[in-house]
């Protein structure tokens, strides 16, 4: 009788074992989808395996040997390990173009993009229908123009004897070119000009979700319009808006014909950025491993703040 009970006891009963048939049952069918699923998706890893995997792996490689373009170190490279990190880390030149990367980043990205972009949507969800299809129109129309033909653009607006310096010179005015005072305030506004339409576009579709009567609700109440954005807006978009730091970041942090075609990293290493260090480098003094070792320098800050960015938005 006791083992009757203890089997009583130990045995689950009808409605547990319910569950349990079923999910036996559900396994092998689970298991058919996974497998379904590994063999549709098997060609998209394949390529992405072969266009970003293995580029990026044997860039890693690379960066820890003594390989040139040209010289006998071009046929008979060897492992040096961290030689080239060491080398890099301890270069003023690196550390230059890293704190331009940064000035770039913010100033063309954060600034110039993402703020003035949340500015321009809040500006035109005020206007009319009309005014909002041509001011649109035109920021977008910047922003499909190729990426050399605005830098040839720009450099004939700013540069000596350009447009800006004859319109100048009209009225008696001196001019002493931006591209050669200030290049990166000039990287600034070019890459601000061409970028701004992506983050107006973003906020502009993420302001569209947000219902009017609330807004008009917080202003017969008496808040202000910056209590309104703050308060209302910005949290009702946070998801959208660290969405837009994420994509515009890492867009910037790898631009490179804009920064080469308007200035070249001049003059001397004034708006010397790390993507135009490494051309110079690798392509120009034929240190492809070093380069290499700058590359993947550049691809650890993207993943460092690509990470921050992400645990933000799945804290939002």
């Amino acid at each position: 009788m006791l083992t009757a009970i203890a089997r009583y006891q130990t045995e689950p009963s009808c409605a547990e074992t319910q569950p349990l048939r079923e999910k036996r049952r559900a396994n092998p069918h689970r298991r058919r989808q996974l497998v379904a699923a590994g063999v549709m998706l098997s060609p998209f890893l394949l390529l992405l395996g072969g266009l970003l995997a293995w580029p990026v792996g044997w860039t890693i490689v690379l960066s820890l040997t003594n390989e040139q373009l040209t010289g006998p170190a071009a046929l008979h490279h060897r492992f040096i390990g961290l030689g080239n990190f060491v080398q890099l880390l301890s270069s003023r030149h690196f550390s230059g173009s890293l704190l331009h990367s940064l000035i770039y980043l913010v100033g063309s990205a954060y600034l110039g993009q993402v703020v003035l972009g949340f500015a321009l949507a809040l500006l035109l969800r005020a206007c009319t229908r009309r005014i909002q299809a041509v001011v649109g129109g035109i920021i977008v129309a910047c922003w499909v123009v190729p990426e050399i033909i605005s830098t040839f653009m720009w450099f004939a607006l700013l540069g000596r004897g350009g447009v800006l310096a004859e319109f100048l010179h009209l009225f008696g005015v001196g001019y002493r070119p931006i591209l050669v005072t200030r290049p990166m305030l000039a990287l600034d506004i070019a890459n601000a000009w061409r970028g701004v339409a992506f983050s107006m576009m973003l906020f502009t579709a993420a302001l569209a979700t947000i219902p009017a009567e609330m807004l008009e609700a917080a202003m017969l109440d008496g808040a202000s319009a910056l209590r309104r954005i703050t308060h209302i807006v910005l949290p009702c978009i946070k998801e959208t808006l660290l969405v837009a730091i994420v994509l515009v970041t890492l867009a910037t942090l790898n631009d490179f014909t804009l920064i080469y075609g308007l200035t070249g990293g001049g003059p001397g290493n004034a708006s010397q950025v790390l993507t135009t260090y490494l051309y110079q480098a690798g392509f120009t003094e034929y240190r492809i491993a070093y380069g290499a070792a700058v590359s993947v320098i550049l691809l650890l800050i993207g993943m460092v703040l690509s990470v921050i960015y992400v645990r933000a938005l799945r804290k939002a």
